[in-house]
C-alpha cells in the first residue's frame, strides 16, 4: 500500500506535507489520512474547487489562472508552492484537472489532469490524461499524485 510507504518516510524523514486539490475533491487527502498516525505529517488538505477559493484562500495569482486557466501547470505549481508556505509544511502537492463528464475542450479533454509537488525549493510537475468516468479519473489522479510523492521523496 503506497499510503504507508508515504507516511513511513515521511515519518522517518520528520517531513510534513500539505494538500491542495481541485478536481479530487478532497480524495487524496482521505487517502493520506486513512493512515494512523498521519496526524504526524499531514498539516492541512483543501479542497480548492472555485477559482475564487484559489485566489482567495490559496494565493494563487489572478493572472496565473486567466492566462493559463485553472486546469494548467502554472495553477497546479502555484497550488503546490502556495499551500506549502502557507501552512508551513516542508511539502506540498497541487492538483487540478478535468474530472468530466463536461469541461472538457480540444486543448485540455475530459481527463486532464496536471499535479504538482513542491519540496523545499524544488518543483516536480506531471502531466496526465487519464480515460474512465468522473471518480475513475479522481482515483486515477489520486494514485499519480501519490506516485509522484513517492517519487520525489526516494
Amino acid at each position: 500500500m503506497i499510503e504507508k510507504t508515504i507516511s513511513d518516510i515521511l515519518t522517518k524523514k520528520k517531513l510534513t506535507l500539505s494538500v491542495a486539490e481541485s478536481c479530487t475533491g478532497g480524495l487524496l487527502s482521505h487517502s493520506l489520512t486513512n493512515i494512523p498516525g498521519s496526524s504526524k505529517y499531514f498539516i492541512c488538505g483543501v479542497v480548492a474547487y472555485s477559482n475564487e477559493t484559489k485566489i482567495k484562500v490559496l494565493n494563487v495569482a489572478h493572472d496565473t489562472l486567466k492566462e493559463h486557466g485553472a486546469v494548467s501547470k502554472e495553477t497546479a505549481l502555484a497550488l503546490a508552492n502556495n499551500i506549502r508556505h502557507i501552512t508551513g509544511t516542508n511539502i506540498g502537492i497541487g492538483i487540478t484537472g478535468i474530472a468530466g463528464p463536461g469541461g472538457g475542450s480540444a486543448l485540455k479533454p475530459v481527463g486532464t489532469v496536471f499535479i504538482a509537488v513542491a519540496i523545499g525549493h524544488h518543483m516536480y510537475f506531471k502531466k496526465f490524461r487519464f480515460s474512465g468516468n468522473r471518480l475513475k479519473i479522481k482515483s486515477q489522479a489520486k494514485d499519480a499524485a501519490l506516485n509522484l510523492l513517492k517519487e520525489c521523496l526516494t
